[in-house]
Parts: structure tokens; sequence; C-alpha cells
């Protein structure tokens, strides 16, 4: 599986316009500020590090943060429609949190979240592309995303805070006491967890299911502006890439 260079800047085009229409303009003003910093990096950025999980590939990243924000919207309607309640939360921080759950993903401020194994045995036999940085100190992902958005000046609500943490579900074990809670006063008073874990894991099991196709394009209503300056960038990175992993 592989991504065109066009298709990633699409995809990077793609994410800047819906923060773009999303939010208020002081948040979108400090929400363009990371993702300036983080551009080169976020665009050719993989969602996983072993090629049989879900978009470990240059652009996976961003390719699979549209499609949580796009299964995350149409989950709140279905859920909104079956009168689940959606009143005390708002579609905007469904949205923030469907962009922001994997940022831990792109690393600190200096330091890549993942890098290229070197290790051509490692990537043959064990399909693992990509290794963890070691000059990284460890953090889950939700906490990662939660300190870097503080580190720009970006303040979360507290549904959004509990969005990001709890994406994982009970796939990480210090969800447990929100997820499994047996006393009222416990349990989770938003549904909007719910409904983004509910996309991640829809999200990240069509992509695994689509490791031998060729990717669908993300559906947008707008069209992406073209840079030619940009998709010079990413050829030459992809090449790079390509000519590492032979």
């Amino acid at each position: 599986m592989i991504l065109t260079s066009k298709q990633i800047q699409s995809n990077w085009e793609k994410l800047k316009q819906l923060i773009d229409k999303a939010f208020d303009k002081e948040r979108t003003e400090k929400l363009n500020l990371m993702y300036t910093h983080f551009e080169e990096r976020m665009m050719l950025a993989p969602a996983s590090g072993r090629n049989y999980y879900h978009n470990c590939f240059p652009g996976g990243y961003v390719d699979h943060i549209l499609r949580v924000v796009n299964f995350s919207e149409q989950i709140y309607e279905l859920w909104k429609s079956n009168g689940a309640k959606v009143d005390n939360y708002t579609k905007e921080e469904v949205i923030f949190v469907a962009i922001h759950h994997d940022l831990g993903k792109i690393g600190d401020k200096e330091n890549d979240y993942y890098i290229p194994n070197e290790s051509e045995w490692h990537r043959k036999n064990q399909g693992k592309i990509y290794n963890h940085n070691p000059n990284l100190q460890y953090m889950t992902v939700p906490d990662r995303a939660i300190w870097l958005l503080n580190q720009f000046g970006i303040k979360l609500t507290e549904v959004e805070y509990l969005g990001i943490k709890l994406t994982d579900g009970l796939y990480d074990k210090s969800n447990e006491p929100y997820y499994m809670s047996y006393l009222e006063e416990n349990q989770l008073t938003w549904n909007l967890p719910h409904i983004v874990h509910q996309a991640d894991m829809m999200a990240s099991r069509i992509e695994n299911e689509n490791i031998n196709k060729n990717i669908e394009p993300i559906k947008v209503d707008s069209q992406p502006k073209k840079s030619v300056k940009e998709a010079e960038k990413i050829d030459n990175l992809k090449k790079q890439f390509d000519e590492l992993f032979n």
C-alpha cells in the first residue's frame, strides 16, 4: 500500500481546510501554528509501525485522521437519530477529538515518534517498517497528544480532554475506571468518547483490510489547493524513503 505524492498533498490540504472551517478564529490560529510547525513531519507520518497494522506507510497518519473525522460525524448522527444524548457536547468537540486523538504519534516538538527501521531482516520477517524513537520520553499516545496541544496554548474542554484520553477504549487498561464503572455517579456523562472510539476502531479495521488494495480518496466538499512546491518536496522525501527500503 502506498500513497502518491499528490494524494499526500491532497490529504494535507483537506485537513488544513477542515481546521479552518470547524473552529473559531482564536483556536484556528493556534492550531495553524502547531500544524505549520509539524507540517513536513505530519504529512509523511505513518499511522502505525508494522505493515500488517493500519496505514503503515508515508502519509498514513493524515489519511487515518481524515477517515476518523468522517466516521465520527456519521456515527454522531447515527447515535443522535436513535435517541442518544448529544445535547451536552457539541459537534465541534467531536471533530476536535477526532482530529487530535492520535496527535501523540507525531512525537515531541523536536523528535519524530516513528523512525524508519534500518534492519532489512526485521522489515522482511516481522513487517516492522518503523521503530519507536528512543530519543522520546515514554508517554501513551493520548497523553502526548494532550501535552502537545498544551505546548501550543490550545485549551481543551473537559469532554475534549476525556475524548482524547479514552479514544483507545478498553485496549488501554488505564481507561477501565471510566468504561467499567459500577457506580452511577462515576459513569461517563458524555457519549463523545464512545463515538470517537467507535470511529477509530472502524477506520483502523477498514484500513487494515485495505492493506493489499488501493486506498480510496477521502471525500470532502471542496477541492484542495494545489502546490507544485509542496508536491516536489514530498516527492523528494518519498524518493529518500523508497531508496532506504528499496
